[in-house]
């Protein structure tokens, strides 16, 4: 039976980690450390640490794995092969070299199609019409490996990042078993990544929540679908404070016109104009306020002796 290391820390690594448990000798868990959460700042543990200590598994916690003794404690375990997934550290060569079989890495991309930090949200800004996940050889150059293995599913009209997420941690799982068993067997050779056919996944950045009416709303509708719940949408209204209004939920509406850059309603729906068609506005919250339905938000504008269009604005300040 194969000796395997897991590598992981966040819920898409969790169903990898019991795919593997299941069919092979797990020796030994890697995740990084606890951390500091919420507004007492309590040390959690993360996903991937909490499945193995409920499956008796060794659990270890390097701050970096370059630390001295931390290779040794890895040698130590006498693997055959390391599986790494969203495990949050860069692993050096001699790391790479460790393992007979290497180490195979579960991306959450068509591979070349999105390298990077951030694959699931950008396929859906780019509007992809499908994503996958697939399984690689590990190598120092960024998600460069040869693919091993891969699996399609189609992106759908409303899909959201956290949906797209959770079917792409199941379907990484169900990859997993049969790659380890064909690099075991020697029938799995892996194919070389076409250099010409690279995108790349940039880290999300709280800059871009804030949404410019100016673009189409397909484009909206695409950012709404992929930046939630992190770093999340919204736009910023002309109110005599200039509040920022944050988009939890919407749908496109091309058959729906308005001014762009303006917030209107259409027979009792809250629409924001664009420079395109439309978004319906279907969860909205303001600054420090709980999440409104569309009435919630109408009802709370005449509270306040506001009501729609009102005007957006470009920036905060």
């Amino acid at each position: 039976m194969l000796r395997v290391v897991f590598m992981g820390t966040p819920d898409f690594a969790v169903q990898a980690l019991d795919a593997v448990h299941a069919r092979f000798e797990v020796v030994g868990v890697y995740c990084q450390p606890d951390r500091p959460v919420g507004r007492g700042l309590e040390l959690k543990a993360p996903p991937v640490k909490r499945r193995a200590l409920e499956l008796g598994l060794p659990v270890f916690q390097p701050e970096k794995l370059t630390l001295s003794g931390e290779f040794e404690k890895l040698q130590a375990l006498k693997s055959d092969i390391i599986v790494v997934v969203a495990f949050g550290q860069i692993l050096r060569q001699q790391v790479l070299d460790l393992p007979h079989l290497g180490c195979v890495n579960i991306h959450s991309s068509l591979l070349p199609r999105w390298r990077g930090a951030a694959p699931i949200q950008w396929a859906i800004l780019g509007g992809d019409a499908e994503s996958g996940v697939s399984t690689m050889k590990l190598v120092q150059k960024l998600d460069a490996g040869d693919v091993l293995m891969q699996a399609r599913t189609p992106i759908g009209p409303q899909e959201t990042a956290e949906t797209l997420h959770d079917r792409l941690a199941q379907m990484g799982a169900e990859l997993i078993v049969p790659t380890l068993e064909g690099l075991a067997s020697g029938v799995l050779t892996g194919q070389p990544q076409d250099e010409a056919q690279v995108t790349y996944a940039a880290k999300l950045d709280k800059s871009m929540e804030t949404l410019d009416p100016s673009l189409s709303a397909d484009e909206l509708d695409r950012r709404v679908r992929a930046l939630n719940p992190w770093p999340g949408t919204s736009v910023w209204v002309e109110t005599p404070k200039r509040e920022r209004l944050k988009i939890r939920a919407a749908v496109l509406r091309c058959d729906v016109q308005g001014q762009a850059g303006t917030l209107f309603e259409r027979f009792g729906m809250v629409m924001l104009g664009t420079g395109l068609g439309s978004l319906e506005l279907l969860s909205v919250q303001w600054d420090g306020k709980k999440p409104m339905n569309p009435a919630e938000f109408l009802n709370g504008l005449r509270g306040r002796g506001q009501t729609l269009p009102l005007q957006l604005c470009s920036q905060s300040s």
